[in-house]
């Protein structure tokens, strides 16, 4: 599907006190979700392997009306959508069965559109239902708006150029040391439209679900029983000698640069921080923050040309850990549990990371392990090219520091 977008905005929006071209300003990547063949498997993997756990487990099936019950059991075949984290975030990776995206859409112009959502979090409850209006305005397709349940979050979704679906959200649930979500009988609180502003705050809900009677305290909580922590993680006793820290930057391939990048910069507020060629195709990173990139456009002629899967035009999902050591640890221990490091993806592809080990994930889902981000100044420049680290091989066992080294490491909260 091919939309139009409008030409850069002029009218200024007031976002909280800050005059910008467009009601909303996008803060971070904030979550994802892949539809998998194999889902069995990649929950395993996202969350044995690299240490995601699940916050919640939803039976597709309960959600639909008796009437449509049999529709929807001819087209899904697993009906668990899963919800992991990495973070105090209900959630920052969702698994689903492939046939969950042919359910809900994500395949509907193209079958290798693999992810379910690409998500960015804005600053307000405000921002989110000016958001709706403003992209509607726009002429893009709106799929939906309102509050999930699970995870809370106030969103509006929409289809992007190469018909992704894209959110734009606020006020993901957190979950705290017990590691419980919130419960089933609290989600009446969702919401299938606009909401009317203002809300009640989280607080005020919390309390009216304890005057209700409910047990704020009967979330679903993981069982991780069978993970044993012998790993020293910085002073910390892990499964695993890492811990992802960080989820993004979502690197893709496209074939439609010319209508993406209009869509993603005048529409969306991404800036573009640098260009790269690789054989002769284009690659765009974009970034929403202070961080060299958090976006990659790629030219999907790549894709077959180095030797990615076909099946997705996902080109690769990043995510930090919290140390060079960590990262060189990370890579060891996916060794030696079987997997295999994917040799020659292009250094074109992820500017702005130094080391970095790919791997694949039981569909073919490239991911990028690294530990290091550029950052960009108040000016938007990135490092010049002369200026950037040389990766060697093999890797040292330490390294010199550069200027912006560990300058992204923000992570809250204990690393288990």
């Amino acid at each position: 599907m091919t939309q139009g977008v409008a030409t850069t905005p002029v009218k200024q929006f007031d976002v909280g006190g800050v005059l910008l071209p467009r009601p909303f300003k996008i803060r971070r990547f904030g979550h994802f979700g892949f539809n998998v063949d194999r889902l069995d498997d990649a929950i395993s993997f996202y969350t044995d392997l690299l240490g995601f756990r699940v916050t919640d487990q939803v039976n597709l099936f309960d959600l639909v009306p008796s009437e449509l019950r049999a529709m929807v059991e001819e087209v899904l075949t697993d009906p668990r959508l899963i919800f992991t984290s990495n973070s105090s975030d209900h959630h920052a990776l969702m698994l689903a069965h492939r046939t969950f995206g042919t359910l809900s859409g994500n395949d509907r112009s193209a079958k290798d559109n693999t992810l379910s959502q690409i998500t960015w979090q804005v600053g307000s409850l405000q921002e989110v239902v000016d958001a709706e209006a403003f992209l509607r305005a726009q002429g893009v397709e709106i799929a939906r708006v309102g509050r999930d349940m699970p995870g809370g979050n106030w969103h509006v979704y929409f289809f992007d150029p190469d018909d992704n679906m894209v959110e734009l959200y606020y006020g993901m649930e957190q979950i705290g040391w017990s590691r419980k979500s919130r419960p089933q009988e609290m989600r009446y609180r969702a919401f299938s439209n606009v909401p009317p502003l203002p809300q009640m705050s989280e607080a005020a809900e919390i309390q009216e679900a304890l005057d209700r009677g409910i047990d704020i305290h009967s979330g679903w909580c993981p069982s991780e029983t069978h993970l044993k922590e012998t790993e020293d993680v910085g002073g910390v006793l892990l499964p695993r000698p890492f811990k992802v820290t960080r989820l993004g930057p979502i690197s893709m391939f496209t074939e439609r640069m010319q209508e993406m990048l209009p869509f993603y910069t005048e529409l969306l507020g991404f800036q573009v921080v640098e260009e790269a060629e690789y054989l002769g195709r284009r690659i765009v990173y974009l970034r929403s923050g202070s961080e060299h990139h958090t976006f990659v456009l790629a030219d999907k002629e790549l894709r077959s040309r180095i030797g990615l899967s076909e099946h997705t035009s996902c080109l690769s999902i990043g995510m930090e850990v919290g140390s060079y050591s960590q990262l060189r640890a990370a890579m060891q221990h996916l060794l030696q549990q079987g997997h295999t490091l994917i040799d020659g993806v292009p250094p074109e592809l992820y500017l702005g990371v130094d080391y970095a080990a790919h791997f694949r994930d039981p569909d073919g889902h490239l991911v990028c392990l690294y530990y290091y981000m550029e950052q960009v100044g108040w000016d938007g420049r990135p490092r010049p090219q002369s200026k950037r680290r040389k990766v060697t091989d093999p890797w040292p066992e330490t390294l010199a520091p550069l200027s912006d080294t560990y300058a992204d490491q923000t992570y809250m909260g204990p690393l288990g």
